[in-house]
């Protein structure tokens, strides 16, 4: 499963009312999401309007094709619009850069453990050391 992190930049004068209407997001907003395959998604909002958003996915183009089919979201997305600078007459879902994955503890950790699944062999052994 791919993680995916992106950034937004919401607008200084209205980040008490972003925060607000997520601390309850439509039911049908949050169906929609699960059945289109995001999966472990929160946002997080810094003070000066940075938003970092992460989730993991299958398929990102396919969760974000499958968004891009319900009505919920393109309500959504014209509801959250006015919220953000930057976008360039794009939609937030349109317009998010993708962050690239650049270090993972457990995918380390993993390939240093010799997990097949992280396509690594276990490092040698350490060799006694002769006195």
């Amino acid at each position: 499963m791919r993680r995916v992190c992106f950034v937004l930049r919401v607008r200084p004068d209205l980040l008490a009312e972003y925060r607000r209407r997520h601390a309850a997001v439509w039911p049908e907003m949050l169906t929609a999401l699960r059945a289109a395959g995001w999966h472990d998604y929160s946002l997080f909002l810094h003070d000066d309007g940075l938003l970092v958003g992460h989730f993991r996915t299958a398929d990102l183009a396919a969760s974000l094709a499958a968004m891009e089919r319900t009505e919920v979201n393109a309500r959504w997305q014209a509801e959250m619009a006015p919220f953000f600078v930057g976008l360039d007459g794009r939609r937030p879902d349109e317009g998010f850069p993708v962050l690239d994955e650049i270090f993972n503890l457990d995918d380390q950790l993993a390939a240093i453990d010799g997990d097949p699944a992280a396509g690594s062999e276990p490092p040698p052994a350490p060799q006694p050391r002769e006195a």
